[in-house]
């Protein structure tokens, strides 16, 4: 292992990355719980902030929210739709709403207030997602959010956030307060290593290279960049040098680090906890096809629902560990 590869990664991350550890020894923590902490940091510096529940307070701790800044705190019950609603009428007032609630709900229950009453007016509303893709590996197929990014991708005046981590979540959820227009927010339900700091460059719209390879490239968001540098430490063996790219933002796609990757290394894997359709995957392809055609392939949660399981034994059936994602890096070098 050469540690010069690496770029913004917390100094024990890298020997962990090397010893197959990570999971074992590194810190960890639902990035649900790294919103609700970024939250209370917000609420002292922002009178504007508000945040509406639909009855998930206490699984996403936004209840130390509701504890500090009563008045500031709404929770609607299971009335997603309402929240929605109430969020867009909040912000034409001024305030800056983060409406809080599971990815599933948010993305396919409130959808028809999330894009008209929050999207089409393009309001400054902040949608806080939990239990992105299939994160919420205990809780079975109905609170898994797996088609959440893509969703909402498709929608008009939206911006996505998928960060990987603790820090860079609450870099994310600082950043959005300052951003004026509707943004997404996906976090995880289930651990997830520590593997950035506050220092690290974020950026609404803009990929981040956390490790530098010239034989292929690798471009993840969410819980998949930390699979994503496993799986380039692992090539590393092999004697492959290979590019791992934190793509944090989804919409706005950073295309000029996407086009970047493609001219320096000629081959592209994807990497998301998300539905192989309209993605992460789907967006770099579209990219690469109207400007640099290269061999690529995608990891993505297939044509199918996930079931109930241990968070790493699901990526594991699913498709979407360091192994197969070392596997199609593999396979679109020899396409080179």
């Amino acid at each position: 292992m050469t540690i010069n590869h690496y770029h913004y990664l917390r100094p024990e991350i890298n020997s962990l990355l090397a010893s197959d550890e990570l999971f074992a020894k590194a810190e960890q923590q639902p990035t649900r719980y790294s919103y609700a902490e970024a939250m209370l940091e917000l609420g002292e510096k922002n009178p504007k902030v508000v945040v509406l529940d639909a009855d998930v307070s206490k699984s996403i701790k936004t209840n130390e929210f509701a504890d500090k800044f009563p008045d500031r705190s709404f929770n609607f019950g299971i009335a997603e739709q309402n929240m929605m609603a109430a969020a867009a009428g909040m912000a034409t007032t001024g305030l800056i709403p983060y409406a809080t609630t599971y990815a599933v709900f948010a993305s396919m229950r409130a959808l028809d207030m999330v894009r008209n009453s929050i999207h089409y007016p393009k309001l400054n509303v902040k949608i806080a997602a939990s239990h992105g893709g299939i994160t919420p590996g205990p809780d079975g197929v109905t609170h898994q959010g797996q088609e959440d990014l893509s969703i909402i991708r498709a929608i008009a005046n939206s911006t996505i956030i998928a960060p990987a981590d603790p820090a860079t979540t609450k870099l994310a959820v600082w950043a959005a307060a300052e951003y004026d227009g509707p943004v997404y927010l996906s976090f995880t339900r289930d651990p997830v290593p520590a593997i950035f700091d506050l220092n690290y460059p974020f950026k609404i719209g803009r990929a981040v290279t956390v490790r530098d390879g010239s034989d292929a490239s690798i471009i993840a968001n969410r819980d998949l960049v930390v699979q994503a540098l496993i799986a380039a430490e692992h090539l590393a063996a092999k004697g492959l040098n290979v590019r791992v790219i934190d793509c944090h933002t989804l919409k706005p796609l950073d295309a000029d680090v996407v086009l970047a990757a493609a001219a320096e290394t000629g081959a592209i894997v994807t990497a998301e906890n998300n539905v192989f359709y309209g993605g992460l995957g789907s967006a770099v392809a579209e990219v690469l096809v109207e400007n640099n055609p290269i061999p690529m392939k995608r990891i993505g949660v297939r044509d199918t629902f996930a079931e109930s399981g241990p968070y790493l034994d699901l990526l594991e059936k699913y498709g979407l560990s360091a192994k197969h994602i070392a596997a199609a890096v593999e396979e679109v070098i020899e396409r080179k």
